[in-house]
């Protein structure tokens, strides 16, 4: 994989079976022109309505702002798909090669009105959690899906699922995803940046992907998606990074969710051992270890939000302030350096798990943990500076 890696970058631009390094750059370019350009026009025009986001008891913010800013999101990631969908070079993920693209618009498309309707009328948790739902099994019954699920004890194990067993999986892992980005939105610029690094680490992959299995037809949608989800993100976070001057919403959070889940599922549950060979167990999983490394953060937040709220007889989605971009606001961080110590902490995991498909394994060991130790100490670089000054009082 390294070798590969390596030479990705001097395959060919388009077309045949190298990696359409140009194509893929556009799609990343066109969806972050037009989500930076509409969200100015979304925010123009929820200021007029008047529906703003009033500050709550478990807000960081403290004026009220508007909301809606995946709106302008999903425009940047559907006018994308559409460009996509007329270059010769990446064709072959869409119909009647796959359906993945189109599948990945129309459960988008379900989830926006959700998530449309919740910023502008806050609908009750199970409202949101049956409109999830409907979202994923529609993206799974029209084609991304895991349908391959590699068991590696015991000599390793291929499972063919069956559709309900595929469709169950697929809705369980896209509902965690989409709720995963929605609990972690909370603070100016965090969703939007973990959404784009998480997409950037599924992108990168998905390149390798492509060079490795000299251009199969699977390895595309993933790269789309991924591209499309990433120049998403890039043009909304400049208006939404602190001071923010419009809130995603959960038409944001919920779409960034949805959009990881069908990256995810397109690239990893269909993976087979005979793409590698069964002795290559690191490429074999390397997809999965991408998956949750790019989504460890919100996924982390997600688990500890669900114990701590159930310990206490709540209910899971009942609203708190202990995620932990509130913990690190308590430990003295200020708004900005909370959202880079997450950024950070997401891009170490997802390095070492992507580092080695692109470089030598001794250079992504020394750096990978550079950065680690570059993680904890701008973690706990404000209980340093506490402790400094407490111990110079006299």
């Amino acid at each position: 994989m390294t070798s590969a890696g390596l030479s990705l970058f001097a395959a060919p631009v388009s077309g045949g079976a190298g990696v359409p390094i140009r194509e893929l750059a556009m799609l990343v370019l066109v969806s972050a022109a037009v989500s930076y350009l509409l969200t100015g026009f979304v925010r123009y025009a929820v200021v007029k309505s008047g529906r703003l986001d009033m500050p709550r008891a478990r807000d960081v913010h403290d004026i009220p702002k508007p909301r809606l800013g995946g709106v302008a999101m999903f425009s940047g990631i559907l006018v994308a798909i559409w460009v996509a969908s007329e270059l010769p070079a990446l064709t072959r993920g869409f119909p009647p090669m796959t359906p993945d693209m189109t599948a990945m618009a129309i459960a988008a498309t379900i989830l926006l009105i959700v998530g449309i309707l919740d910023d502008l009328f806050d609908l009750s948790a199970l409202v949101k959690l049956i409109g999830q739902i409907v979202a994923a099994v529609v993206m799974s019954t029209m084609g991304v899906t895991w349908y391959l699920l590699y068991i590696p004890f015991g000599g390793g194990t291929t499972l063919i699922l069956d559709p309900v067993s595929s469709t169950a999986l697929t809705v369980l892992f896209t509902v965690a995803l989409i709720n995963a980005f929605n609990f972690v939105d909370g603070i100016d610029g965090l969703a939007a940046g973990l959404g784009m690094i998480a997409a950037a680490s599924i992108l990168i992959y998905s390149m390798v992907m492509l060079h490795d299995q000299g251009g199969t037809v699977s390895a595309y949608p993933p790269a789309m998606i991924s591209a499309c989800l990433l120049g998403a993100c890039a043009g909304f976070l400049p208006h939404n990074f602190e001071p923010a001057r419009i809130f995603m919403g959960d038409s944001g959070a919920m779409l960034i969710g949805l959009m990881l889940a069908g990256a995810s599922t397109s690239a990893s549950g269909r993976i087979s051992p005979t793409m590698y060979g069964t002795a290559d167990f690191v490429a074999l999983m390397s997809p999965i270890v991408v998956v949750i490394a790019a989504v460890s953060v919100p996924m982390l937040d997600l688990l500890l939000a669900i114990i701590r709220r159930t310990r206490r007889g709540q209910s899971p989605f009942s609203p708190d302030k202990m995620h932990l971009h509130h913990r690190l606001l308590g430990m003295g961080h200020s708004h900005r350096r909370v959202v880079l110590v997450l950024y950070m902490w997401v891009s170490v995991v997802a390095y070492g798990a992507v580092g080695t498909t692109v470089f030598p394994a001794p250079f992504v060991a020394i750096t990978f943990g550079l950065m680690l130790i570059a993680a904890v100490i701008l973690t706990l670089l404000p209980q340093w500076k506490t402790r400094k000054r407490y111990h110079l009082q006299p």
